[in-house]
């Protein structure tokens, strides 16, 4: 039923960074590497709207949710993914309430589940990954610190008295203070 492309479950991963150490979130020329290749966004909504039926903007959520806010992919790639699903006949447009239109899967999506299960469990754990580097890396007490440190720092460099002297010893413990972090 896929119409030409590499096809869903092959391809890379996300690239270098998305949940990776660091702040590596480009390709190495400075330029942002996609969170999905190939048919891979397909796969992750077929399985999310397996899980319930589902509104566009319920699947944008849904994946910023699993990255911990670190991704959210926009209206203009999920639309027109749900479009192609749409077509493929791997989903359909359900009842709904309102004006948004829900999407559940159809039996042929449910084959295609399971056709790309593994593919489909790993794409999963990595935007699992991703959400638990970013829990890691952006917990709210580093943030209340580096705040806080930022406050001091504004309003002691803000002294107009302040001493030569004592500027460099801000800066030799700033230095320190971020030596004994790598350190950990």
């Amino acid at each position: 039923m896929h119409r030409g492309g590499r096809g869903f479950g092959h391809g890379g991963g996300f690239g270098r960074g998305f949940g990776g150490r660091h702040g590596h979130d480009d390709d190495g020329r400075g330029r942002r590497r996609r969170m999905f290749d190939g048919g891979e966004l397909r796969l992750v909504l077929l399985k999310l709207i397996a899980d319930e039926p589902r509104h566009g903007y319920d699947l944008i959520r849904r994946i910023e949710e699993l990255t911990g806010g670190a991704y959210a992919p926009s209206p203009g790639v999920i639309y027109p993914t749900l479009t192609l699903l749409d077509d493929m006949g791997l989903i359909e447009a359900a009842d709904s309430d309102g004006a948004k239109k829900l999407f559940a899967i159809t039996a042929a999506g449910r084959v295609e589940l399971e056709a790309n299960q593994g593919a489909i469990e790993a794409l999963i754990a990595r935007l699992t990954e991703v959400g638990d580097e970013r829990q890691r890396t952006d917990s709210a007490s580093v943030r209340r610190a580096m705040g806080n440190l930022k406050a001091v720092l504004m309003n002691r460099l803000g002294d107009r008295d302040l001493e030569e002297a004592t500027l460099h010893d801000i800066v030799a413990l700033i230095d320190e203070a971020a030596q004994k972090i790598e350190r950990l």
